[in-house]
């Protein structure tokens, strides 16, 4: 029993550790300059942006495209512009964490 507890804590630290750490990425990529967790800047929150987005199971691919590649529309008229200087691999940790959020 000790040992289950002990994993189930563990685990839960490193995916705090992997939040925390996706935030400071979306922060150093430039993402939270129109972008914040909980509430609409100049786009969506993440928050909402992941309740959309909860029952699609294509949501991460089509917003990893997304992200990169820039667009509008879904939120509104003002545009997203490419983010093409964000390795994709940080794109993806970005957007993945995006999307646990509630």
């Amino acid at each position: 029993m000790k040992f289950v507890f002990a994993l189930l804590f563990t685990l839960g630290l490193f995916a705090t550790g992997n939040a925390a750490a996706s935030e400071k990425l979306a922060q150093s990529s430039g993402c939270m300059t129109c972008h914040a967790v909980d509430r609409k800047v100049i786009g969506p929150g993440y928050k909402e942006i992941a309740a959309k987005y909860r029952n699609d199971k294509s949501a991460e691919a089509k917003l990893v495209k997304k992200v990169k590649a820039g667009g509008s529309g879904v939120w509104g008229s003002t545009p997203m512009p490419p983010n093409a200087h964000v390795k994709e691999d940080d794109i993806k940790a970005i957007v993945h964490w995006i999307l646990t959020l509630k």
